[in-house]
């Protein structure tokens, strides 16, 4: 089973942040190799007790944010041309041709029937800000957890969820469809937009 990492960010309360080995995750022998190194390393993170800090790209600074923890694995594997945040990586994705977009909100829509490990996963209505396109979180998609057989993904989180429980900061989360918004609820509502190939991965 997964180990936990040893305590959540203090400014926040919700259950010590998550980690997974690589042999926790089914069939991740067979991964191309560029895909277990970036997972390796997005996972690396997951141990050392980072909390969510919006703006840090950097481990160093004790956190980091959703984008910009993309924007640093991605970075540290080969990747230069990535940008730093969730709504220009997932333009970025775009424009390379390699995005499927899901407008089910079910965990068995074939829709999904696309998604490899390795994907980036994107989302809409997280947070407010006036961006275009109004992209506004994203992860990576690490496949599917042995024994649970759920779909678990890793990035930093403001209180996204691994076994029913909040986790806030760089963890390893489940990977769920948002549900419906309630349409008498005025709160922002988050969406699951789509998931993509990271560009030039097929080539290294």
């Amino acid at each position: 089973m997964p180990s936990a990492t040893t305590h959540p960010p203090p400014e926040k309360k919700g259950a010590p942040n998550v980690t997974v080995s690589p042999d926790k995750i089914t069939d991740y022998e067979t991964y191309p190799l560029k895909v277990r190194q970036i997972i390796e390393a997005g996972l690396e993170l997951t141990r050392q007790n980072l909390g969510y800090a919006y703006g840090s790209a950097d481990p160093a600074n004790g956190g980091m944010d959703c984008s910009g923890f993309i924007y640093y694995v991605l970075k540290q594997n080969g990747f230069p041309d990535v940008p730093r945040d969730s709504s220009q990586q997932y333009v970025w994705v775009r424009k390379a041709g390699n995005f499927d977009a899901v407008l089910s909100r079910h965990a068995d829509t074939f829709e999904l029937d696309a998604l490899k490990p390795g994907d980036l996963l994107f989302w809409s209505g997280t947070y407010h800000i006036d961006r275009d396109p109004p992209v506004t979180h994203t992860m990576i998609y690490l496949g599917r957890e042995k024994g649970t057989k759920r779909r678990i993904m890793v990035g930093a989180s403001d209180g996204r969820t691994y076994d029913g429980k909040q986790r806030f900061g760089v963890s390893v989360f489940d990977f769920k469809l948002p549900p419906p918004p309630n349409s008498s609820d005025a709160k922002l509502s988050p969406v699951f937009v789509g998931y993509g190939r990271i560009p030039g991965l097929g080539e290294k």
